[in-house]
């Protein structure tokens, strides 16, 4: 009996634990501490405000800025988020104890998916009710359209961002070829989400939107597919 107890005490955890185990020590980080939504946050409301003075337009004509204004700011906010995260693997060589660690490799790109995906939802939170104070963007009517667009966006734009700044993380200059590599590859997801948030703003239904969730549908499930299948060849080359 205590044999067969100590043998359950070293197998090793399922594929879905460990999962949980990477995102919650990136969750329970950033709980303690508070940076990267912090300062992707205010970096992303900085946008909004900038944006909002340069782009002044009669109140009708603001809901055509709108759309770009907020997916411009979580564009360049997500990318700040990805290079935060992955700086973390980075100090002290904590990315060796990871991949040392009795992990899957598809697990633990999974994990700091997920990780990533709940910052890029947190910014959301946060600059979505700032760009519609300033742009006089009725949420009630708008929100929910608006929140299924984001929901659609944010797993292609964390998978891609995790795959990819695991790709950096040896190099020098991995900010500037994290952003450099990010921003166009994040070009069709970012094109289909202003697309779709300027025709729901104009008043299109759901249905109308079925192609842009489509677009961003697929977008993530490339990346989500190909992070699981190559995360292991780009930590180990």
């Amino acid at each position: 009996m205590i044999k067969g107890a100590v043998d359950r005490e070293r197998r090793p955890p399922g594929w879905l634990r460990q999962v949980w185990l990477v995102a919650k020590k990136d969750l329970a980080i950033e709980l303690a501490t508070g940076e990267i939504v912090t300062t992707a946050g205010f970096f992303a409301v900085l946008v909004v405000i900038i944006s909002s003075l340069a782009f002044f337009a009669p109140k009708n004509a603001q809901r055509d800025i709108a759309p770009g204004v907020i997916w411009v700011s979580i564009a360049f906010s997500s990318v700040l988020a990805l290079s935060r995260t992955w700086q973390r693997e980075r100090e002290d060589s904590a990315i060796r104890g990871l991949l040392v660690a009795p992990l899957a490799r598809s697990a633990i790109f999974a994990g700091k998916a997920i990780g990533v995906a709940a910052f890029v939802s947190a910014v959301e939170l946060i600059v979505t009710p700032v760009t519609a104070l300033i742009f006089a963007i009725d949420l009630v009517e708008m929100g929910p359209g608006l929140a299924c667009l984001l929901l659609s966006a944010t797993p292609g734009i964390a998978a891609s961002g995790t795959l990819f700044g695991a790709m950096t993380i040896r190099t020098k200059a991995r900010d500037l070829i994290l952003a450099s590599v990010m921003l166009p590859l994040l070009s069709p997801s970012l094109l289909a989400g202003v697309a779709g948030t300027r025709a729901l703003f104009s008043g299109a239904s759901f249905a109308e939107l079925s192609d842009y969730f489509a677009l961003m549908g697929v977008f993530g499930f490339v990346f989500v597919a190909g992070g699981l299948g190559l995360f292991d060849t780009v930590v180990e080359g």
